[in-house]
């Protein structure tokens, strides 16, 4: 049976995990040679280690390993990356096994030894699972307001799922209108502090005094003005989330009393001596250089380290890629123009332009776009002046991040074939005229991709054969 794949779909990326190197062997071969891209482990533990760092859409694996079992990987890729598909193996196969396989969320499950065909077909199904779950969900732009596919934004995501998970510090970095905020507040959005308020405060819009004031609080007649007693941001917002922006503006003596609020979990109002504790996760947020306002001696290298636990770096919109670019654009249309298209020469001048101010200025120009556009196609003239009249380096294609980056040994197309030859003649039992048919080549052929790999030829062979050297093989 013959595996092809859709040139016209992205490829699918497979994972397999499964401690015998032959049992690795057998399905790598067929898959890349039918397109996939592939990365194999060796156990359960280092599947969901480089599942944590790569994106994969199908993963096969083995129940029982030694260093990590199966359904450890199920359950992993389940609570970490609910869109892949995961696909279970075993020789030790039983109703209980497939079951619990399929309970902790595996699509299917395979017993061993398994029929190459069939493993393609599930595999199949799997891949076009996940694009008919993608052509589904293309009109819909997440609530978040985080869009886009390209490889760093999917790191965003990633990293973005973990802090959620937990209650640590993060600091997210990125110059202006890349995001920053939506970031912080879907982190809160899917913590356990979401029923709990989410504060969000620009340190750079007030002074330090005013700044130190409306985060901490302060006593009656602790200065003038202060006529009565008033709480801070922090513990107005206990239990739940607070957002620092623009945390490379504040003087160092703010930074001390914020460095106190983090190790403490306490803040002391202006003018009382006793502090309050509170409960209040913490995000820091800055289009500035950390590090060298630390070298110049403006930011505390203590809190920097304190806030960094966890950093989200958000990339600028002229390196997501064109893709992310007409996302972004279209989810824009459809949200200030319901009903508006944009056109072809309107999404390329869109996409020749660098946008210094990032996603938030791409979302004004759209705005503008859809106010003055006069019918329901968006043009070139409708976008803004300077959009189109400035020339800039535009929208360059991010650099990808493989898994395939991972396996060092990545075999040429040549040995590949070799490969495959030698996994259809095992499965044909040693028999190499069967194999030669199933391969769609002639036995010389088949000696040749043999003996090129080291493999004895004997001159009687056990299927009835010839020698390779018999005259009536064409």
């Amino acid at each position: 049976m013959s595996h092809t794949l859709d040139s016209s779909r992205k490829k699918i990326r497979v994972l397999i995990a499964d401690d015998e190197r032959g049992a690795r062997l057998a399905l790598e071969v067929p898959l890349r040679l039918n397109g996939y891209e592939v990365a194999t482990v060796a156990s359960g533990r280092e599947a969901i280690e480089l599942g944590g760092l790569h994106q994969f859409d199908v993963v096969l694996t083995d129940v029982f390993m030694p260093d990590g079992g199966g359904l450890d990987v199920i359950r992993e890729f389940r609570r970490l990356c609910p869109g892949t598909k995961v696909i279970a193996m075993t020789a030790q196969g039983s109703l209980e096994t497939a079951m619990e396989a399929i309970s902790e969320g595996a699509v299917d499950f395979i017993a061993k030894p398994f029929d190459l065909d069939q493993v393609m077909g599930v595999v199949e199904r799997a891949a076009a699972q996940l694009q008919s779950e993608a052509d589904e969900s293309e009109p819909d732009f997440p609530d978040s307001g985080l869009i886009g596919h390209s490889p760093q934004m999917v790191r965003v995501y990633k990293l973005t799922a973990y802090a959620a998970r937990t209650d640590t510090t993060v600091l997210i970095e990125g110059e202006s209108g890349t995001g920053k905020e939506l970031v912080s507040r879907s982190i809160h959005r899917y913590s356990r502090r979401a029923a709990r308020p989410f504060t969000a405060i620009n340190c750079s819009a007030l002074t330090e005094t005013l700044l130190e004031s409306e985060l901490f609080g302060y006593a009656k007649g602790s200065f003038t003005g202060a006529s009565s007693d008033r709480p801070g941001l922090f513990e107005s917002t206990n239990g739940g989330t607070i957002l620092l922006d623009e945390l490379g503006t504040t003087g160092r003596s703010f930074q001390a009393s914020l460095l106190r609020v983090l190790q403490e979990q306490e803040v002391r109002r202006i003018g009382e001596h006793d502090a309050r504790k509170v409960d209040v996760r913490v995000i820091g947020a800055t289009n500035s250089n950390l590090e060298q306002l630390i070298e110049q001696g403006l930011f505390r290298a203590d809190l920097f380290y304190r806030l960094g636990v966890l950093r989200i770096k958000l990339p600028p919109l002229r390196e997501r890629g064109v893709e992310d670019l007409k996302m972004l654009a279209r989810h824009f249309v459809k949200k200030y123009g319901p009903g508006k298209q944009i056109s072809n020469e309107a999404m390329g001048q869109l996409s020749s332009y660098s946008w210094p101010g990032n996603v938030r200025e791409l979302e004004n120009a759209i705005e503008h776009a859809v106010a003055v556009c006069t019918n329901h196609i968006i043009r070139v003239s409708d976008l803004p002046e300077h959009v189109v009249g400035q020339e800039t380096p535009g929208i360059t294609t991010p650099q990808r991040v493989e898994p395939l980056s991972l396996i060092d040994d990545r075999p040429t197309l040549e040995e590949l074939g070799r490969r495959y030859t030698q996994l259809i003649l095992a499965e044909t039992g040693g028999n190499k005229s069967r194999a030669a048919e199933v391969l769609g080549i002639n036995r010389r052929t088949l000696y040749r991709y043999l003996g090129a790999d080291g493999v004895s030829i004997s001159a009687d062979d056990d299927d009835g054969e010839g020698s390779p050297g018999d005259s009536h093989e064409s």
